[in-house]
């Protein structure tokens, strides 16, 4: 029995499945419909599929360096509760993610759910499949990045936050980098800056905030060329909150970052560039789960 794209596209809708999972499935049921959806159900995709709607907004942020390749990567992957976040299993899984794109460089997250996962047969999707049906809950891997070169990582408050910093240096092997680069992570950590310097904040983003200063500085009260030279000063308070390499250095406000960076070189004997970082924070940008416990024990007893 012949199916179309258009069945594959029902099935999918009617399952949750993936579009290939689906294709698989009517394949193997000769296009008939219900041995399809039966074939979901018994390979524990359909159960899987229908986890996929739940919202994940726990889980972890993994970070680790290669040494031996000169790469590191960071990752989120997301799961319902804080409770299954600390699961063996979860974490065993997370970290086998972590190796897979440590040694094959996936170009994005599609890329990385079609390869062998790190030490096993299945493809990174079967694993976490079997890892959904396993555990119980939802679980999505939801963003990662990797890097080569000189590479420090930070994790913070157990998975909440997780850092991975790129350095230009010629003193990576000295003692004390290590400390120092940890230092530039944790300040990631708690400062969050949005950009490293100044070159690297969009036009548009600084003329939207002299537009915002010029007005706050009018409704002052002043005059148009005195709201000009506010807004100059002003614009440099800007920078200082949002780029990095401006910042207060968090262990000593009389330092900047870049000022300490430049220190810390010296003092080692070389030179010291922030290149690059990537700061991820658990769950940002996604629904939360709101659990009504009230509302759960009267529907229980209506």
């Amino acid at each position: 029995m012949a199916f179309t794209a258009k069945d594959v596209k029902s099935l999918r809708e009617q399952t949750g499945c993936g579009m290939m999972d689906c294709k698989k499935a009517l394949e193997n049921s000769d296009g008939d419909m219900d041995k399809a959806v039966e074939y979901l159900r018994e390979k524990g995709l359909a159960a899987a599929a229908k986890k996929s709607g739940r919202i994940a907004a726990e889980g972890v942020v993994f970070a680790e360096v290669s040494p031996a390749d000169k790469a590191g990567v960071v990752l989120e992957i997301n799961a319902e509760t804080d409770f299954v976040a600390q699961n063996n299993m979860f974490q065993e899984f997370v970290k086998q993610v972590a190796q897979t794109i440590l040694k094959q460089k996936p170009a994005d997250l599609d890329t990385l759910l079609t390869l062998k996962a790190d030490g096993s047969d299945l493809t990174v999707a079967e694993v976490l499949h079997e890892k959904v049906l396993t555990i119980g809950e939802n679980i999505k891997i939801r963003r990662f990045a990797r890097m080569e070169g000189d590479l420090i990582t930070y994790i913070h408050g157990g998975g909440r936050i997780g850092v991975l910093v790129q350095f230009e240096t010629d003193v990576a092997g000295k003692d004390g980098f290590e400390e120092f680069g940890k230092d530039i992570a944790m300040q990631i950590a708690a400062m969050n800056p949005r950009y490293l310097n100044e070159q690297a904040v969009p036009a548009d983003v600084v003329e939207e905030e002299k537009k915002v200063l010029t007005v706050q500085a009018m409704n002052e009260g002043k005059p148009q060329n005195i709201a000009e030279k506010m807004v100059n000063g002003r614009i440099r308070k800007f920078f200082k909150e949002i780029c990095l390499v401006d910042q207060d250095f968090i262990k000593d406000a009389d330092l900047t970052v870049q000022k300490y960076t430049q220190e810390t070189a010296k003092k080692l004997g070389g030179s010291i560039k922030i290149t690059q970082y990537v700061r991820f924070e658990k769950g940002e940008g996604l629904e939360k789960r709101h659990d009504d416990l009230a509302a759960e024990v009267a529907g229980m007893v209506k």
